[in-house]
C-alpha cells in the first residue's frame, strides 16, 4: 500500500497508542471491592486527574480524596479534589499537596480503602524532603538528575531515598487497605519505579542511591549526603507486614500502546515492527541506532522489507551540554535522526511523548524526514549546532515541524514511529 500523507499516517498511529493507554479500560478491569468504611482516592502524576475522573465514572458509591497533577493538566471531577503543581521541577504547591496526601491517609482505619492513582510525573509533583533538607534542596536534586543523563530507574532510586513520601512511604502511613492502579511510563513496567513508588516499595537501598550519586557525579548538598549515609534514609522493604493487605495493578503501559499502533498500521496495509517498549539510553545515541536500521531497510530491504513502520517506546534521556536550549528527549531524538537520514527520501519519523508535552515546552515531539536538514539550512539554521546546544525545539519550530497535541490525559512515555517506503 502507498501512504500518500506520511505524517497523517504517523499521527494516526500516535492517536491509537494514546487511546490504548486510556486509564478507564484498566480501571474497570481492576476495580476493587467496596470497603466497610470510607473509600479515599489519592494520586499523583500528569494523568492523575483524568484517572480520577475515570474512576468516578464507574464507582458505584461514595468517594472522597485528593490527587495532584501538573499545571494545566487538571479536569473537572465530582468528588475528588484536583490540585495542580509544578513539573518537572517541584514547587511549594507540590510540597503542600504531598503533606495533604500524607494527612489524608494517616487517620484511616483497617475498614477503609485507599485507591491510589499513580502515573508518570508523580516524582516531581510530590516533593517531600526529609528532616534537614529543604524544598530548594529537592529542586536542585531534580535539576541535577534531569541534566545527568541517568536512566529514570536510577533517578528514582535516588529520589525515593531522599524523600518522606516515596519508596512506599505514603502507603506505609495508613492502616487502610491500599489498591494502587498504575499507568506505567517506566521501561520494564516495574510498579515501584513509577512516580518513585509512593505506594509500592521496592528492594533498592540507600547504598545503591549513593553509588548512583557517585557514578553520575551528582553534586548533592552535604545534608543530602549525610542523610543517604544514615539509616534514616532506609525505605520500607517490600516484605514489611504493613503492605500485606495492599495490591497494585499496571492498568496501561507502553507495550499495550505499541501493539495498538501496530494493529492500525496493519489495517492500512503497512507491516509494523516493534523493536522494544523499554528502550533507554541517550536520545541522540538511540536515534543513531534507529537511523541505521531505517537506512538498511531503505537501501537493502533488510532486516525488514519496505514498506514498514518501525515502532519503539521506553524512556530515553538527555545529558545537557549547554544552557538555554529548549526541547525534550523526543525532540532531541528527532533532530539527531534527521541529521543521520539527511537526503534519504522515503524515511519519515515521528517521536513524541504520549502525555502531550516533551520536556518543558508546549509540543509533544516533532516530525522529521530526509529533507529536514535541508529545510533547516534554508532558513539559516545549523542543525548540528542546534543539537549540540540541546535546542531541538527552536529547530523544529522554525520549520513548522513541531508535533502539538496538548495534554492527552495519560502517560506511557516515548512513542517513536519510523515509516520506510
Amino acid at each position: 500500500m502507498t501512504i500518500t500523507a506520511p505524517r497523517d499516517f504517523l499521527k494516526v498511529l500516535f492517536d491509537a497508542a494514546v487511546r490504548a493507554a486510556d486509564p478507564l479500560t484498566g480501571i474497570k478491569v481492576h476495580l476493587p471491592d467496596k470497603p466497610k468504611g470510607r473509600t479515599v482516592v489519592i494520586g499523583a502524576g500528569k494523568g492523575a486527574a483524568q484517572m480520577a475522573r475515570a474512576l468516578e465514572s464507574v464507582w458505584d458509591g461514595k468517594l472522597e480524596g485528593l490527587v495532584v497533577t501538573r499545571y494545566g493538566y487538571g479536569c473537572e471531577t465530582r468528588a475528588v479534589e484536583i490540585v495542580e503543581a509544578a513539573h518537572p521541577v517541584p514547587d511549594a504547591e507540590g510540597l503542600a499537596a504531598a503533606r495533604r496526601l500524607m494527612e489524608t491517609v494517616g487517620g484511616l482505619t483497617e475498614d477503609d480503602l485507599v485507591i491510589a492513582l499513580i502515573c508518570g510525573g508523580g516524582s516531581a509533583l510530590l516533593p517531600a524532603p526529609p528532616e534537614g533538607l529543604t524544598l530548594e534542596d529537592e529542586i536542585a536534586l531534580n535539576e541535577m538528575l534531569l541534566a545527568s543523563g541517568a536512566p529514570i530507574s536510577a533517578m528514582n532510586v535516588v529520589r525515593k531515598h531522599l524523600s518522606t513520601i516515596k519508596g512506599g512511604r505514603l502507603a506505609a502511613t495508613t492502616r487502610a487497605r491500599v489498591v494502587s492502579l498504575i499507568v506505567s511510563d517506566i521501561p520494564g513496567d516495574n510498579p515501584a519505579h513509577v512516580a518513585s513508588g509512593p505506594t509500592v516499595p521496592d528492594g533498592s537501598t540507600r547504598h545503591e542511591a549513593l553509588e548512583i550519586v557517585r557514578q553520575y557525579g551528582l553534586k548533592l548538598p552535604q545534608a543530602a549526603l549525610d542523610h543517604l549515609n544514615s539509616p534514616k534514609a532506609d525505605a520500607p522493604r517490600p516484605n514489611d507486614p504493613i503492605f500485606s493487605r495492599h495490591e497494585h495493578h499496571i492498568i496501561a503501559s507502553a507495550g499495550v500502546s505499541l501493539e495498538a499502533a501496530a494493529t492500525v498500521a496493519t489495517s492500512q496495509g503497512i507491516t509494523p515492527v516493534i523493536l522494544s517498549d523499554a528502550i533507554e539510553g541517550e536520545s541522540r545515541d538511540v536515534a543513531l541506532v534507529h537511523a541505521a536500521i531505517a537506512r538498511e531497510v531503505l537501501g537493502r530491504d533488510r532486516p525488514f522489507s519496505k514498506p514498514v513502520v518501525i515502532l519503539s517506546g521506553g524512556e530515553t534521556t538527555v545529558t545537557l551540554r549547554a544552557k538555554g536550549g529548549k526541547g525534550g528527549r523526543n525532540g532531541e531524538f528527532t533532530l539527531a535522526i534527521a541529521l543521520a537520514i539527511d537526503g534519504q527520501e522515503g524515511i519519515h519519523v515521528l517521536a513524541a511523548d504520549t502525555d502531550g508535552i516533551d520536556g518543558s515546552e508546549d509540543n509533544a515531539g516533532a516530525f522529521a524526514d530526509g529533507g529536514t536538514v535541508r529545510r533547516l539550512r534554508a532558513v539559516g539554521l545549523d542543525p548540528r549546532r542546534l543539537l549540540d546546544g540541546n535546542d531541538s525545539y527552536s529547530a523544529f519550530k522554525a520549520i513548522g515541524d513541531l508535533f502539538e497535541t496538548g495534554p492527552t490525559g495519560t502517560n506511557v512515555n516515548d512513542f517513536r514511529a519510523i515509516l520506510i517506503r
